[in-house]
């Protein structure tokens, strides 16, 4: 027993030696850093060129913060009266985010993004680094952070050259749950007619190049880039098409869109996508499927089962247009006829898209599970948490930027963000 104890003693004083090891590496690191900074500023300020009506005032200091801790950074300030904006160029072309360094703002963001909340973030940045940031500083970074996500989600970029023999774009909304103030006067689903939430938008792009042994179609692995946006539909789709386009569906043997037979979805696809295959969800149709059987028969008709799965298989089998006569045949002349033909109008609105045995048949996907999963993982499991609610521009920046992260494109928008810092040292737009 007092062995154990001796053991478990040594162990916790192991424990407390590489923190103390920790924390004076990193004093020695900061001071490096800390000296590499103030060289890198007195570079820029000594070579920067003040825009016009921009006036010198003063040399200012900032407590920087990096990945190893804090140093006093004393840089140039200059002032516009005209507009009464200030600039630090040093703070510019170093790339500081509220004076935070660029390595470490990146990480923050990183954790912003791929923890339920800020405070976790705070606690894991501060368990694993020994980098000590409160939430609600985390939450600056990643607001101020996000807000250049979603101009870059914006952007226009050269398409990339596709191969692929399929191309597919998908979308889907989930609600969010937002602040009293950003729902005033907005209609929703609550049981008093007003709003609880936000519809958010996620759109996505995916290729596919090959099919399973048994002529399933499989998708390319870490194929899938997302975009987001609390616009309106319209606008939203402006962002997914440019994003299909940065993704070369000029040069896709075939776009497919797969959607969830909404006839506004549908509107933007043919809008958006000229002449481009539409397929409805397969999941989305079976529960009209079902709401149909409901209406014709009731919820609890001894026969559910065997019908519901004889129309399910007609369905795989180009047999729409079959069901909707048998749905008709079976409710002439009843009280429900009414019901029944309001229910097979999404059926009757999609039959060119519902010709699933085709679309298997030529090897595309029928169902919308990546969009699907998408909204739960992209959207959900950072935005719909217990006790969440938001602002619609606070939820638009994060998830901007997880967007970004689940499209593997993070290194390329620290890179837009770099030069977009280094930009505003520009003197050229002001020459004339």
């Amino acid at each position: 027993m007092a062995r154990f104890a001796a053991q478990k003693a040594h162990g916790a004083l192991v424990g407390q030696l590489e923190k103390l090891v920790r924390v004076a590496v990193f004093h020695s690191a900061a001071e490096l850093v800390g000296f590499m900074l103030q060289e890198a500023a007195d570079r820029v300020d000594a070579a920067y060129q003040s825009k016009p009506r921009q006036h010198f005032k003063e040399r200012s200091p900032l407590d920087a913060q990096g990945m190893f801790g804090r140093s006093m950074l004393w840089r140039d300030y200059y002032y516009t009266p005209a507009t009464g904006q200030g600039h630090y160029p040093a703070d510019a072309a170093l790339g500081l985010e509220l004076g935070y360094t660029p390595a470490l703002a990146r990480l923050i963001c990183l954790e912003a993004v791929h923890h339920p909340s800020f405070q976790q973030a705070a606690e894991h940045l501060w368990q694993t680094g020994g980098i000590e940031i409160s939430a609600q500083q985390i939450q600056r970074v990643a607001q101020r952070v996000g807000a250049a996500a979603q101009r870059w989600q914006e952007r226009q970029t050269p398409p990339q050259p596709c191969d692929a023999p399929v191309l597919y774009v998908s979308s889907d909304g989930t609600g969010v749950p937002m602040r009293s103030a950003e729902l005033a006067g907005r209609k929703g689903k609550q049981s008093d007619g007003s709003a609880k939430t936000r519809q958010a938008y996620l759109g996505c792009v995916f290729t596919q190049h090959r099919r399973d042994d048994k002529g399933h179609p499989v998708r390319d692995h870490d194929s899938t880039t997302y975009v987001c946006s609390f616009d309106k539909v319209e606008d939203f789709w402006l962002i997914l098409r440019q994003e299909a386009r940065r993704r070369g569906c000029g040069t896709a043997g075939k776009i497919v869109l797969l959607l969830d037979g909404a006839a506004g979805l549908a509107n933007q696809g043919r809008i958006n996508f000229p002449g481009c295959l539409q397929i409805v969800d397969f999941y989305h149709a079976m529960e009209h499927l079902k709401e149909l059987w409901e209406a014709l028969r009731g919820k609890d008709h001894p026969d559910f089962k065997k019908h519901y799965g004889r129309w399910t298989k007609l369905l795989l089998k180009d047999g729409v247009q079959q069901i909707i006569a048998q749905a008709r045949e079976g409710s002439a002349g009843s009280a429900c006829e009414g019901t029944v033909e309001k229910a097979l109008h999404y059926f009757e609105s999609n039959v060119e898209r519902m010709q699933y045995g085709t679309f298997r048949k030529n090897g595309y996907f029928i169902g919308s599970g990546v969009i699907e999963a998408g909204c739960k993982t992209v959207i959900g499991a950072r935005c719909k948490q217990s006790g969440m609610f938001w602002s619609e521009r606070g939820a638009e920046n994060i998830l901007a930027l997880r967007c970004i992260a689940q499209s593997r494109e993070w290194d390329n928008f620290w890179k837009y963000r770099a030069n977009e810092h280094a930009a505003r040292n520009d003197t050229l737009n002001l020459a004339s």
